[in-house]
């Protein structure tokens, strides 16, 4: 690979010199044997990062040496080992080791189409309110995702359960996604952003503190965001970048989804009250039974089964596939 853009590495000796971080950008990436997303992730990245002082860190938690592949093959790429205690453990330790201005959790199963980051970087500058920011998104096929979302709350939880695309007037107040993809080619702000790419200022990190990592998977984004608005910053979409994300329309297996029902358990044990969790939880419930129901008459027998798990683990008949024996919560704090 090519080396990082010219005065990178004399302006990262200045900075250290003068106390101030060395680096515009550090991306961190979690790999969790996903060496064959790697590749093209990291080269669109470098290839995309405009005129910036980029710094990039594998987090390596599974067992296909990812950290030490890339590390080799890609120059300037620095690779991490640790044990696999979650998403948010993983992305810790990266954030840990970073020196820059802003940090970028960015997924391996992603790749950068248009724009640059350093475009985005300049507009964060113009915007010293915006303490975290997403991006645009496509799938596979090239189709916008909407990855803007509103933070869950018992009413949302409602219309997730109905489903807020057969209410289309009433999703802004039933449902979490913004689902109006015209908005997505333009700035706006939002309550939280998909965790397959977000990049935060370092004051905002701060002040917010690190992903909390007793969500093993799921909902740690949901639950920083929330932090970083508490914290007094905005959290805004910008169109400037666009990404593929290619696993992220894929078909929940069982135990994600059991793991997703968990942590929004999780979520709502940590910032909702006693009677508000629980109302919250029950419409959690009320959406995993209802799609039992219509997978078991269609005979989807895959599908079905995957919403039977995450209702018996919501119910705490069955532990969540990670992070935690039945009926686990997230203390408050």
């Amino acid at each position: 690979m090519g080396p990082l853009p010219v005065g990178t590495v004399e302006s990262s000796q200045r900075a250290k010199e003068e106390g101030r971080p060395s680096h515009d950008v550090c991306a961190v990436i979690v790999s969790h044997n996903s060496w064959s997303w790697l590749e093209p992730a990291l080269s669109s990245l470098r290839a995309q990062a405009g005129e910036l002082a980029l710094d990039v860190v594998v987090v390596d938690n599974g067992d296909d040496g990812s950290a030490e592949r890339a590390a080799q093959r890609f120059e300037g790429v620095r690779g991490i080992r640790c044990s696999n205690r979650g998403f948010a453990h993983a992305n810790n330790r990266g954030l840990m080791t970073a020196d820059a201005r802003y940090l970028l959790l960015l997924n391996p199963d992603t790749e950068v189409l248009e724009g640059t980051l350093a475009d985005l970087v300049a507009e964060l500058d113009e915007h010293p309110e915006v303490g975290l920011a997403g991006c645009r998104q496509v799938d596979e096929q090239g189709r916008l995702w909407p990855t803007a979302r509103r933070f869950p709350s018992v009413g949302r939880a409602v219309g997730e359960a109905i489903g807020p695309e057969r209410l289309s007037r009433l999703a802004g107040r039933f449902g979490e996604c913004e689902l109006d993809l015209a908005r997505y080619d333009r700035e706006f702000s939002c309550d939280w952003t998909s965790g397959s790419f977000m990049l935060i200022r370092r004051e905002a990190l701060e002040s917010a503190g690190l992903l909390d990592e007793r969500f093993f998977f799921y909902s740690e984004e949901v639950d920083l965001c929330l932090r970083v608005k508490r914290a007094g910053w905005e959290i805004r979409h910008f169109p400037q970048v666009t990404i593929a994300h290619y696993g992220g329309k894929t078909d929940a297996s069982p135990r994600m989804e059991a793991q997703l029902a968990f942590a929004r358990s999780q979520y709502a044990a940590k910032h909702f009250d006693p009677l508000r969790r629980a109302a919250f939880v029950a419409a959690i419930a009320a959406r995993h039974l209802l799609r039992w129901c219509v997978f078991s008459l269609r005979g989807d027998s895959g599908p079905a089964a995957a919403q039977r798990r995450a209702l018996a683990t919501l119910l705490g008949r069955e532990a969540p596939p990670f992070g935690g024996p039945p009926r686990r919560a997230v203390e408050p704090r």
